[in-house]
């Protein structure tokens, strides 16, 4: 690939990222994808040695922490189990879940129950509450016939008191569900042991005018992983991690289209 740049090794933009675990045989590469920051940081303690003097003798250099920062513009699960859980999680494709309300609706006659539709044909999968027109919450009772400002709860079907249906009275029911979605994905975390480190490769690429600049670091460890949700704006998760010295002593390499 030619190069155009008139600057040597001038870079722009995120590039691209993926990710390949090695503390499993045959891993899939994982591309991050919408890349909206990446950054690496090296830094070294430097010890000074000191006379009587104001200014060092001679400076010595010690142990170096290798960090880095991955922002994305979009959630990837397949990132964000290589990169921070690895072994330490259950993945499971085509389901995904969501919550929702019914919106107010009238106690119906005896038997006193309301059965919500659940949306994209999916499956009840846990209560949230119940509260009337005026936003006061129901209580919920396990079993029994409910009195008035109490529910029960069973399958997905929710039984109210005869007497809140007397006085005519709407509630508005929250739950969530689960859903099939071919593109979905549900991850569970587990609580692994401690030492259970999943580690991975890191490629990364930049180009501009065609001039490549490629890294690679041979063994990093997620270290963090940090979702944002404000108002009138996007979440862009933020992952954080580590990188160190391979079996080999070697930490990556850099590859520059240019000698200068």
């Amino acid at each position: 690939m030619g190069s155009t740049n008139t600057v040597p090794q001038a870079l722009f933009g995120p590039g691209i990222l993926y990710l390949t675990r090695t503390d499993i045989a045959n891993a899939t590469p994982t591309n991050v994808g919408y890349v909206n920051e990446f950054s690496t940081d090296i830094k070294f303690d430097l010890k000074e040695l000191y006379g009587q003097n104001q200014l060092p003798l001679v400076v010595a250099r010690g142990t170096a922490k290798c960090t880095g920062k991955i922002k994305a513009a979009t959630l990837s699960g397949q990132a964000l189990n290589a990169l921070l859980f690895g072994t330490g999680t259950s993945v499971v494709t085509g389901t995904q879940y969501g919550l929702t309300q019914t919106g107010l609706t009238l106690i119906p006659a005896t038997p006193y129950q309301i059965t919500p539709t659940i949306p994209s044909s999916g499956v009840f999968n846990s209560d949230l509450g119940v509260v009337y027109t005026s936003g006061e919450p129901l209580t919920f009772i396990p079993s029994g016939t409910p009195a008035a400002g109490q529910y029960t709860q069973s399958a997905g079907a929710y039984t109210f008191s005869s007497a809140d249906h007397t006085a005519g009275l709407s509630v508005n029911i929250s739950f969530s569900y689960s859903f099939t979605n071919a593109a979905g994905q549900t991850i569970t975390i587990n609580n692994p042991l401690i030492g259970q480190t999943p580690t991975f490769q890191l490629d990364y690429m930049n180009v501009l005018y065609g001039s490549i600049y490629y890294m690679r670091l041979f063994a990093a460890v997620g270290g963090g992983w940090t979702e944002g949700f404000k108002l009138t704006d996007f979440s862009m998760p933020e992952y954080d991690f580590g990188f160190f010295a391979n079996a080999s002593q070697q930490l990556g390499f850099i590859a520059l289209a240019t000698q200068a």
